[in-house]
């Protein structure tokens, strides 16, 4: 699972080549002040979300060189996107401006977006980002990556959209490896014109690396397990399927199959854990670690997200994660994560305990 970036006609680096590439829609999130219906909030705090550009960040934050490309409005929305994402550390460069259409944005409830406790009220038809073509995105900064990371949610934003992902996600020599997160929301592709699961199949079959819940694999396709998404995706050279709290099962190419679970965790919200299990997947992927230790790598990482209110949160420092991933079966099962763990770990970690002992050091009482 190698790739280059893309060569000018010299063989010179087109552009600067990058650990990741992710390309897809960012917005201004209003997070409420306070539980309730959204006809009961009287305020919110903005934020952002979208989750090509948190996964981004997260790997920008776990020391990996990362772009995010994309488009946003000429207004100050779009101003407080660069400037966040970029202060993460992510290139922003190739992020267009559009003049004439507005950043989008969202507000939710302080409910689980897992479940029907949420509201969500999107204002995104008509952005920016869902203007985004073949024509309009700077290719070549798309393409000078060691890897693509895209999702299913930008396929389903305009006919535009759908196209430039069919055309990244089609098998050319020399491409990058494409990680494709399916990221099924069936409330995007209503009107959409396209039926969204036969469409988000086809995308992936042309990925190298592809993350699927099983919920999401029994709602858009109807497969039961595993076992029946891997029958349906023989193309993708990994193929990560979660189940939720229970854990998540690589497939790889030589047919080997792999399970972890999760670890125990205190939830206080279960936002952006997906992206954030994207993120230490492929940051584990990136430095060719074990296909165990990349399952683990995502499941750390998706704890340090359940545990903040937020969607983004910093990845615990790479040498916990680390010595983490390294536990035996039975320490790594008794590991249970509460709000804080990563900084309560990483200063047991500076006390000298060692790797038997990791799991007491980020123990809730």
């Amino acid at each position: 699972m190698t790739a280059t970036g893309p060569r000018t006609a010299s063989g010179t680096d087109a552009v600067e080549t990058v650990d990741v590439v992710t390309l897809g829609e960012s917005m201004v999130t209003f997070l409420p002040s306070r539980p309730g219906p959204l006809a009961d909030v009287p305020s919110f705090e903005r934020a952002i979300g979208g989750a090509e550009s948190n996964t981004a960040c997260v790997l920008a934050a776990a020391g990996h060189s990362a772009r995010w490309v994309g488009a946003v409005g000429r207004d100050g929305f779009g101003d407080h996107l660069l400037r966040t994402i970029g202060g993460y550390g992510v290139d922003v460069s190739s992020v267009r401006r559009d003049p004439h259409r507005p950043t989008g944005v969202y507000f939710r409830t302080a409910g689980d977006r897992a479940t029907d406790a949420h509201e969500v009220a999107y204002y995104r038809a008509g952005s920016a980002a869902s203007a985004m073509t073949t024509a309009n995105v700077d290719l070549e900064a798309v393409h000078a990556g060691r890897v693509l990371h895209l999702s299913g949610i930008t396929a389903a934003l305009s006919a535009g959209c759908l196209d430039l992902l069919r055309e990244l996600t089609a098998r050319r020599p020399g491409r990058p490896l494409v990680s494709f997160d399916v990221n099924h929301r069936p409330g995007l592709w209503r009107d959409s014109g396209a039926h969204g699961p036969e469409v988000l199949l086809d995308l992936a079959r042309g990925a190298d690396l592809v993350l699927v819940g099983d919920d999401e694999a029994r709602e858009a396709w109807g497969l039961a397990d595993a076992a029946a998404v891997r029958e349906a995706l023989p193309e993708p050279e990994i193929l990560v399927v979660k189940h939720g709290g229970r854990g998540a099962t690589a497939y790889g190419p030589d047919g080997a199959r792999t399970f972890v679970p999760s670890l125990g965790v205190d939830v206080v919200a279960a936002v952006g854990a997906g992206d954030a299990f994207a993120a230490g997947f492929l940051s584990a992927t990136l430095r060719a670690l074990p296909v165990r230790d990349r399952l683990r790598h995502g499941h750390l990482t998706a704890a340090a997200a359940l545990t903040v209110p937020g969607d983004l949160a910093a990845p615990p420092a790479r040498d916990l994660a680390d010595r983490l991933a390294a536990l035996d079966d039975t320490a790594w099962g008794r590991l249970r994560l509460g709000p804080g763990w990563t900084e309560t770990a990483a200063a047991g970690a500076h006390t000298g305990a060692g790797a038997d002992r990791a799991e007491e050091e980020v123990r809730t009482p």
